[in-house]
């Protein structure tokens, strides 16, 4: 039942970007549309098609993970210097899709060097996730913080807060069903946090605007 259940929601998240690529193709077929309109059309046809693609690679991934096949390649690397980048990217990615909502994404003095032994693709995909997530709305502050023999890492919104209700099964895959949207993204982050040795966790802002994702992981003795 269970895995009925995930499939139905997983066609159904397939469906969603699929409609708008047929449907613009088949104008873009019929030369119904101006120089102008055909590129914008284009442009949406992307868009959709690279988020069937994420969608894709996210099912592949949770195959992975419960079939205990999520191999990570460890490398040694600087976090501050990859949420820098991965902070770009996603202005980046703001600025293409979407004009009109283009949320301030900051980041706490991120000079320091904190070093990690851990995938770094996989990592830097968990940060990818948070601050998409966050950039639904509002403002997103990005910190990192170390912590004994672990860094925490928060990414703070001032969205509209997490639904007390969906809060207690937000990292689980069935949390796609919820209004938030977030896909099987978070299910997977913590998949991936925990197999560093690591904990995720999300709490709403005590004055009642948005919410905190943090993560930790495991640090490198400086010595």
């Amino acid at each position: 039942k269970i895995k009925d259940e995930f499939i139905n929601i997983a066609a159904h998240e397939l469906r969603t970007p699929i409609q708008p690529i047929l449907g613009l193709a088949d104008i873009l077929r019929s030369k119904q549309a101006d120089e102008r309109q055909q590129a914008d059309y284009l442009d949406v046809i992307i868009r959709k098609a690279k988020k069937l693609q994420r969608l894709t690679e996210d099912i592949l991934d949770i195959t992975r993970i419960e079939s205990k096949s999520l191999g990570l390649k460890k490398e040694l690397f600087n976090l501050n210097e990859m949420i820098l980048n991965a902070i770009a990217d996603c202005k980046n990615q703001i600025a293409k899709e979407n004009e009109d909502n283009n949320p301030k994404l900051q980041s706490a003095d991120t000079r320091e060097d904190i070093f990690l032994e851990a995938d770094k693709g996989r990592i830097n995909q968990v940060v990818s996730n948070l601050l998409s997530n966050a950039t639904k709305a509002g403002s997103i502050h990005v910190a990192t913080e170390k912590k004994d023999t672990e860094v925490v890492v928060s990414i703070k919104d001032s969205g509209t807060g997490i639904d007390p209700e969906i809060l207690p099964m937000l990292f689980t895959k069935f949390a796609t069903k919820s209004s938030s949207g977030t896909g099987p993204g978070l299910f997977i982050s913590k998949s991936i946090i925990e197999a560093h040795g690591g904990k995720i966790w999300a709490e709403n802002n005590a004055d009642g605007k948005g919410a905190i994702f943090y993560f930790t992981l495991p640090i490198l003795n400086s010595s």
